[in-house]
């Protein structure tokens, strides 16, 4: 079988090897106090997923805080691409350290240029009222196809110039409820779901868990905008896009290499940015975490 690139490297992996690799990606090295170095992705090439660089800052900011503390919220804009040529350094502005809350203010740096800043709050964990909104009803993960087959058993309609980028093994499974043909987008309502789960398990405490989390959760997000214009990246190479800012709530715990559903829509598109939110849920229908998020959403010929 010949190989192909994947996402962490060259060669082909076990999923157990894609998932070690996620950890290692998300593992930040202490240089100093309040100063870290989080590795680049090992054959990345061109510009750092934005969601690389929200799961290292937030494993940076917990390193600084007490292990008791769990974080509940974290907002960050991106300023300028990261480059996959260079590791990013992560800076840490202790703002606020209270009895109950502490936030850290996160400044991520490649070549001395700041490329994302990012805020997030930590609680000690407290009972209080509680209340969510239902999971929608949508297909069992085990009635999907996973998003990796469907490729590979499409790989004859994936454009040449994205079919490597496209085929490449990853470390998180997605399995969408709806799918929608590659290359020939139709219109249809600004909403979407799709499940998604680490390849193999996932050792590790609650903050790994959540760090991948984070990293997923700029999966699927940005795309929604585009489903009510009948357009997508591959259907329209002059499409371009990129997150401006990315909230996240954590809610509730729960295990990234279990089944979670990431359920998205997306009320309002214009002035070349389109707005997109998302609820996360396992699959027995807990709400575990809410995003939101604003992309750069420009159509040039």
């Amino acid at each position: 079988m010949e190989k192909e690139d994947d996402s962490f490297g060259q060669g082909l992996k076990t999923p157990q090897e894609l998932v070690g690799k996620l950890v290692d990606l998300l593992t930040v090295e202490e240089l100093d106090t309040d100063l870290y170095r989080g590795p680049r992705l090992p054959g990345g090439v061109g510009r750092v997923f934005g969601g690389q660089v929200i799961a290292q800052a937030l494993v940076a900011a917990n390193l600084s805080v007490d292990e008791d503390l769990i974080a509940h919220s974290l907002h960050a804009y991106f300023m300028r691409p990261g480059n996959e040529d260079f590791p990013i350094i992560y800076r840490i502005e202790r703002d606020r350290d209270g009895r109950s809350f502490s936030t850290r203010r996160i400044i991520a740096l490649q070549k001395g240029q700041p490329i994302l800043n990012m805020a997030a709050n930590f609680q000690r964990p407290e009972d209080g009222l509680s209340h969510q909104f239902a999971m929608p009803d949508v297909p069992p993960p085990e009635d999907l196809q996973s998003e990796a087959e469907y490729w590979r058993e499409h790989a004859a309609d994936i454009p040449e110039a994205f079919r490597k980028r496209v085929l490449r093994q990853r470390s998180i499974e997605l399995r969408p409820t709806e799918r929608r043909h590659p290359t020939k987008p139709e219109k249809s309502a600004p909403a979407s779901a799709t499940w998604f789960r680490t390849v193999a398990p996932l050792n590790g405490d609650r903050r790994l868990h959540q760090a991948v989390l984070a990293y997923a959760s700029d999966m699927t997000l940005l795309g929604t905008s585009t489903l009510v214009h009948g357009i997508n990246w591959m259907s329209h190479p002059g499409l371009q896009m990129a997150s401006l800012d990315h909230s996240l709530w954590l809610h509730e715990d729960f295990r990234a290499d279990e089944w979670l559903l990431y359920a998205t829509d997306s009320p309002w598109t214009g002035h070349a940015r389109g707005f997109n939110r998302g609820q996360i849920f396992t699959q027995d229908g807990k709400l575990v975490a809410s995003v939101a998020q604003e992309g750069l959403m420009r159509l040039r010929d």
